[in-house]
């Protein structure tokens, strides 16, 4: 096909494409809103957007591509939501304008109300930042623009505006810190990317998505967890707040309305500001711990056609980053088809230095990630895991150097095997033999050290003093260390010395603690196995309580197998 002319029609059928394109990718685009306060879901708002101006446009039915135009423009307007929305409106607006009075246009034409879509949607926030949604589109556009010749169409047109888009996505995170750090493309950058292709599929006569007719302009709300903001909360990011205000010619001089003036005063009590006017509607979205201060201000230039205020600290605790797209590509490719190509979506970032810990039970193996640890393979006493797994890990890691935590004397040289297998990294193997050396070795471990020897040094050192007495079964008779032991009994030990065996657990771990000198550490770690009951923790803590008077203790629920009690002492 060869279209050289861009009609009404043709434009709002490309709209509506690239409408349905993001729609049925929009979760993606969800997924890569990383940033550290988090502003909505950026695909649901630009769909919310882009579907009400398509929507308008296909009810247009004079064919006029000025007036199609305008009345996406319109919609887009009323249905903006949050940052990428709203300069998602802007970009169409100032092709709107670009287009104004014209029946049809050309590619030339076309190019030029594009330009114009850069400077209006520029115009909308107070600081452009480069490497958002902004520099997407004035990169495509520029570079479709310069290609431009009297043989072309809108068909080539957009294979260059598109192929551009995509490149320039994935230079946002040389741009932006925070996108390189997190490893991911810009989200809006990315949802304009899927519109960009469904308008493209279209205008080469490709309907991949077609409209079910169901109602989808607004996700649905989620329930809220009081939990995550409680009575003594701290509001840490303030509120996002969004409005649409129609100027009222009792309150204000509509013609010569100040929307710098406007803008300047937002500035001086919030952040994030994107505001413009439209006619006689003003578009405002600002960050602010004072909303009811902003609202009151605005109204005495006229009346809020709607108003959305939500808790920014609510939604950073409520957000969770999910790299769902740096795993297997069939996986990825099911779930997006093959309207972009989104393995530049989200980046590994390779780390300085790394750490992969062994550890069994839920409870542990979650301790170990809560300080620090970047990959916890499953293995213990009696289920040492093979190097395979530890290589697996280290893969996993992406880091220049991993340091390796076997806490267990049966895993080392396994862990050495998979060291030497590992050519990715250098991998270091610290000799911990117990959960307690691990424990010790991570929570001190300064990643902060400029050489890998430096940071070692600091684990190991660390380690030194850190005693883990251990209460397991005894599966036969023996007599060790002065101690007859009997098959079934509660043993007591540390490292190969055994200190108690009888009928009684509770008095194992007290026996311990009174061998090991708990009374002279400064913290000791009560990490309860499967095999102990809620009562018998609770008992051994208020027995312990007694005894060791100086001394914090921290109880963990650890489950796991082999051991009924772990006892860490520093």
């Amino acid at each position: 096909m060869e279209t050289k002319i861009l009609s009404g029609q043709l434009y709002a059928e490309m709209l509506k494409q690239g409408s349905l394109t993001l729609k049925a990718n929009k979760s993606i685009v969800n997924d890569l809103n990383v940033f550290p306060i988090p502003d909505g879901d950026t695909g649901d708002n630009m769909y919310m957007t882009i579907s009400f101006g398509a929507d308008l446009a296909l009810k247009e039915t004079s064919g006029d591509l000025g007036k199609v135009a305008h009345a996406a423009a319109d919609g887009m307007l009323r249905g903006a939501r949050g940052n990428s929305g709203v300069i998602l409106s802007r970009i169409f607006a100032g092709i709107s304008k670009g287009l104004e009075g014209c029946t049809e246009a050309d590619v030339r034409k076309m190019g030029e109300a594009f330009t114009e879509g850069v400077r209006q949607s520029y115009s909308a926030v107070t600081t452009p930042v480069e490497g958002t949604i902004l520099t997407v589109f004035k990169d495509s556009t520029n570079a479709a623009n310069a290609k431009i010749t009297d043989d072309s169409t809108v068909e080539t047109y957009f294979e260059d505006f598109t192929k551009e888009l995509k490149e320039s996505l994935e230079r946002t995170p040389d741009l932006l810190d925070v996108l390189k750090e997190a490893g991911v493309v810009d989200s809006g950058g990315a949802g304009l990317l899927y519109i960009a292709d469904g308008m493209k599929n279209r205008v080469n006569g490709i309907i991949k998505y077609e409209d079910n007719g169901e109602e989808d302009t607004a996700p649905k709300p989620q329930a809220v967890n009081f939990d995550l903001f409680g009575p003594d909360s701290e509001l840490e990011f303030g509120y996002c707040t969004e409005f649409l205000l129609r100027l009222q010619n009792a309150k204000t001089d509509i013609e010569n309305f100040d929307i710098e003036g406007l803008i300047e005063y937002l500035n001086d009590i919030g952040d994030s500001v994107v505001a413009f006017r439209d006619g006689s509607i003003v578009k405002v979205h600002v960050h602010t711990f004072t909303p009811g201060i902003v609202l009151e201000h605005c109204r005495q230039y006229g009346e809020f056609l709607t108003i959305k205020i939500e808790n920014m600290t609510l939604q950073h605790h409520n957000t969770t980053v999910q790299n769902r797209y740096n795993g297997d590509e069939a996986e990825r490719n099911e779930q997006v088809g093959d309207d972009v190509d989104t393995s530049f979506f989200k980046k590994e970032i390779r780390k300085k230095y790394g750490i992969v810990s062994v550890a069994a039970g839920e409870g542990v193996k979650s301790m170990f990630s809560e300080i620090g640890v970047d990959a916890v393979v499953d293995g213990g006493q009696s289920m040492n895991p093979s190097a395979q797994d530890l290589v697996d890990a280290f893969k996993k890691v992406n880091a220049d150097t991993i340091f390796v935590l076997p806490n267990n004397k049966n895993i080392i040289l396994t862990a050495k095997q998979a060291a030497a297998l590992y050519t990715d990294s250098e991998v270091r193997v610290l000799p911990t033999k117990t959960i307690g050396d691990g424990y010790a070795a991570v929570s001190m471990m300064d990643l902060s050290l400029e050489t890998a020897d430096e940071v070692e040094q600091s684990a190991m050192d660390s380690m030194e003093g850190v005693v883990t007495g251990l209460v397991s079964t005894a599966t036969r008779n023996t007599e060790k260390d002065g101690i007859k032991v009997k098959a079934g009994d509660y043993l007591g030990f540390a490292d190969d010395t055994i200190y108690y065996s009888g009928d009684s657990k509770i008095e194992a771990l007290l026996t311990l603690a009174e061998k090991l000198d708990a009374d002279d550490k400064a913290v000791l770690l009560l990490i309860r196995g499967e095999g102990a009951s809620e009562e018998e923790n609770d008992e051994v803590m208020e027995a312990l309580s007694g005894i060791l008077h100086s001394v914090e203790i921290i109880p963990i629920e650890g489950k796991q197998p082999i051991y009924d009690f772990m006892m860490v002492l520093e």
